[in-house]
């Protein structure tokens, strides 16, 4: 105690009274170390201490205290070697602030989301429970709807935009639905995998009966939504229904839950056909349909490759683990087919050359991504897996100045 007393009162003399007491020492009485301390590291830069420690290095705003500067330390133990003016937790490394990735009001990565910023705590986790802070997957079921409307409008006029609304919420709607069905089934396995952890109803935030009621009240919104499609367009709509119920389960029983999503995801474009023209054109529908899920298949095996390692250990399949290292050979092969798909259903309608031209662009996004990739790396899987909004874009651009000027 009485070394602690001497070296406290040494730094305080040395450093001005105004810096020391924002200064915390962090030391650890249950880990030792034979290396001497090498200098104390300040994670915020203070202008005053350019005079004092020569090595101040503004470009990486921070200071390194040279060895000779810390004779005042010499009776403390090896372990204090971190001094931090930020409220961050040293770690066992010496790296410093780290985020906090178990706070509920922080995303995975320890970055607030707009959830975080701008919603009541009490609805938070709802919103993160719909996946409202990761739009990508609204996109990605909402793009084949868009395509299917447009396709449907007659030569020369733009699609119904009041038909394109209501679409897009029920994609909002439908999405969240989904995302919740799937928390609530998977919320032991969800445990143990690193990406899913924090998920509202794996952490413990929400019980299940709290998903089940938000679930209910999702799935009455998008009630009021289908009421005002045709009577055929209803029926059609209401029988996905079986689809995204039961998609979460595929993955315990098969190793293609990736061709189930696509199944799933894609069913606006045979809805979206049948909601403008009241019944369904089969040599264009179908092909349309049929390009989402193979498109899918692209996009959800790259995403699935995130995952691998955890679903090896949980006991999960995926087309990752089916296709392992021909993952890009397969992934191919189902561009191919979703282009032709796509070519099939444009030359089904009539549709004008600029289509094709789009068409081409598309398939040089898809090329990219699927040959790019980098199936090792999560960060890389995940960017070429959200590129694919402008997949669906591109596609989305053809046919409407197809049609217009066709």
């Amino acid at each position: 105690m009485a070394s602690f007393r001497l070296a406290r009162s040494a730094s305080v003399a040395l450093l001005r009274p105004s810096l020391a007491s924002s200064l915390s020492i962090l030391s650890s009485s249950s880990q030792s170390s034979s290396t001497a301390t090498t200098g104390l590291h300040f994670s915020t830069p203070f202008s005053r201490l350019s005079q004092l420690f020569p090595d101040h290095d503004d470009s990486r705003h921070h200071f390194r205290v040279p060895k000779e500067n810390l004779s005042f330390l010499s009776n403390f133990r090896p372990g204090v070697c971190w001094m931090s003016t930020s409220s961050g937790v040293a770690d066992s490394s010496g790296k410093g602030d780290q985020p906090d990735r178990s706070s509920d009001n922080k995303n995975v990565a320890g970055v607030p989301s707009w959830i975080d910023v701008y919603l009541p705590r009490g609805i938070q986790p709802y919103a993160k429970l719909a996946r409202l802070d990761k739009p990508i997957g609204t996109w990605l079921l909402a793009w084949p709807c868009m395509w299917s409307i447009t396709l449907a409008s007659a030569p020369g006029h733009l699609p119904d935009f009041k038909m394109m609304a209501l679409f897009g919420c029920g994609a909002l709607l439908l999405r969240g639905a989904g995302c919740t069905v799937n928390d609530l089934l998977d919320r032991d396995i969800d445990t143990m995998v690193e990406r899913t952890k924090l998920r509202p109803v794996a952490s413990g935030l929400l019980k299940p009966f709290q998903g089940i009621c938000f679930l209910g009240f999702q799935l009455l919104l998008g009630l009021g939504i289908l009421l005002q499609l045709n009577n055929y367009s209803r029926v059609l709509g209401a029988s996905s229904l079986f689809l995204v119920f039961s998609y979460p389960l595929m993955k315990r029983f098969t190793f293609w839950p990736q061709a189930y999503l696509g199944l799933t995801f894609n069913w606006g474009a045979l809805l979206g056909w049948s909601a403008i023209r009241g019944s369904l054109d089969p040599a264009i529908a179908l092909p349309l349909y049929f390009s989402g899920v193979f498109w899918t298949l692209v996009y959800d095996t790259i995403y699935a490759h995130q995952d691998k390692e955890d679903d090896i250990k949980v006991g999960v399949k995926s087309t990752a683990l089916r296709f392992g290292d021909t993952t890009k050979e397969w992934t191919t092969g189902f561009g191919i087919a979703c282009i032709s798909s796509l070519a099939l259903s444009g030359y089904n309608a009539d549709i004008g050359w600029s289509y094709y031209a789009f068409l081409s662009a598309a398939s040089g996004q898809m090329a990219w991504q699927i040959w790019t990739v980098n199936l090792t790396c999560r960060a890389d899987c995940n960017r070429k897996f959200v590129s694919n909004k402008w997949f669906g874009a591109l596609i989305f651009s053809g046919i409407l100045f197809g049609r217009v000027f066709s």
